[in-house]
């Protein structure tokens, strides 16, 4: 019988054997033509397919040559910016509104968006005992798998999980869209109690809140808020509801609707890849750095001391050594991310109520020096900007929102984006996305068993 430590040491060495055997040359790349990630020489994304619901701008072409400029950001033809000021002049709760623009294509009237709240409030519950049986279950640290748990597990409580009809698939969106953050709390609960030997609490939703309120509500032992913290979330998931097609998590959910799949397993998938902490965990990797800088450097008051620091990550002799300043900079925007903009609009304001101007401070500087430094170590002159992740796990921290849900955050939002793809690849693309790989291996004799 083999042993703990015999059975280690044979996946070590079988993991090592697995690197120095499957090793692909990098030449070979260039000299076929192939572009790595799915990207050209300069980092733009292949085209891959057609979206009508959003669309990112980070290029102007001035007399022919493609120039930087602030980027900006549309959903179904309507500028962020624009949607969020919207939802600030009506002191309303825009993450219903906005929701029914990515998945119907208009704004609504003050009437549809009634029935589109009433909708979703009527879907805001879990089977009887889903909670005990399934959540409560094997809790998990990761509030990313219990999430993928939860939503796999709730196909086998729909007699229609397999048809992927528009009106069935609209159907299943808008009861995950209104299940998910039931299911990223009570998750969270279950771990800080059985895991963590915490409190548990089980809030139900209020039918007349928002889903911001509601989150709130439920997270919190006295379920208690400000009006304040309430619309900086709403205003949060709204600016992470969806961006663009050509993302990973996104691109995943039209690959997986592509093969004709439920759409439990398409969620699950996209969750799966937003959970990967290239995708969608840098908020967290920018609160950790921010903590390490305050540990690491005597005066965060000092612009030398902090710009020091930055250096440091850069040279990968400070945090994680990954030689990166996490939050800034974007595969797409050089000079702005308006997320980000419209974001630090609200950050000032939150920190003042929650007595972190110094920490605010901190965030500013940093911004401000990121860029400069990322430029002078990396000879970068495209330019680098705050992405939304630098501000987020801020926003996060000061509605004591634990880390654990941080990545959840994202995907309470983005699953509005995920439904309004996959709906758009049924009804228009009726073909596998199935890409090319193009072998590289050498043919070999087959040797028998006694010869090798």
């Amino acid at each position: 019988m083999m042993k703990q430590k015999e059975y280690m040491e044979q996946i070590s060495a079988l993991a090592k054997s697995c690197v120095e055997n499957g090793k692909i040359d990098l030449e070979l790349y260039q000299k076929y033509d192939v572009q790595r990630g799915l990207r050209d020489k300069n980092g733009n994304g292949v085209l891959a397919g057609l979206t009508k619901v959003s669309k990112i701008e980070a290029f102007q072409v001035v007399d022919g040559k493609k120039t930087p400029c602030d980027g900006r950001l549309f959903y179904r033809g309507y500028n962020i910016r624009e949607l969020i000021r919207g939802e600030v002049q009506g002191h309303r709760y825009g993450f219903e509104e906005v929701a029914y623009l990515l998945l119907f294509s208009k704004l609504p009237t003050e009437e549809e968006l009634e029935n589109f709240r009433r909708a979703l409030a009527f879907c805001r519950k879990l089977p009887t005992n889903f909670t005990r049986d399934v959540i409560m279950k094997a809790p998990s640290r990761d509030i990313m798998n219990s999430l993928s748990k939860c939503i796999l597990t709730l196909a086998s409580y729909d007699l229609h999980a397999s048809d992927i009809s528009v009106e069935n698939v609209l159907r299943q969106c808008m009861m995950l869209i209104s299940t998910m953050p039931m299911m990223a709390v009570y998750s969270y609960h279950a771990y800080n109690h059985y895991e963590r030997d915490g409190s548990m609490y089980i809030h139900r939703p209020d039918p007349k809140l928002s889903t911001a309120e509601n989150f709130l509500r439920m997270l919190r032992p006295d379920m208690e808020y400000t009006s304040l913290e309430a619309h900086v979330l709403d205003m949060a998931l709204i600016l992470h509801m969806e961006h663009g097609g050509g993302n990973n998590s996104t691109f995943t959910t039209h690959v997986v609707t592509s093969s004709g799949t439920d759409t439990y397993a398409t969620i699950a998938s996209a969750l799966s890849s937003l959970k990967g902490p290239k995708h969608g965990g840098a908020n967290i990797k920018v609160v950790e750095m921010i903590k390490d800088l305050k540990k690491k450097v005597k005066d965060v008051t000092d612009e030398a001391q902090v710009e020091e620091y930055l250096r440091k990550l850069l040279h990968k002799e400070a945090f994680d050594r990954k030689g990166l300043i996490y939050g800034m900079g974007h595969a797409i925007y050089s000079t702005s991310d308006p997320r980000a903009e419209v974001f630090k609009s609200f950050v000032q304001q939150l920190s003042e109520e929650k007595h972190r101007e110094k920490d605010f401070a901190l965030y500013s500087m940093i911004e401000r020096l990121g860029p400069k430094v990322i430029m002078e170590e990396r000879k970068i002159y495209k330019g680098v900007s705050a992405n939304v992740d630098f501000y987020s796990g801020f926003v996060y921290s000061m509605l004591d929102i634990p880390e654990e849900l941080f990545t959840p955050m994202f995907a309470i939002a983005r699953i509005v984006g995920w439904s309004a793809h996959r709906i758009e690849e049924l009804i228009n693309v009726d073909k596998i996305i199935r890409p090319a790989y193009m072998s590289v291996m050498d043919e070999r004799e087959y040797v028998g068993l006694e010869d090798r």
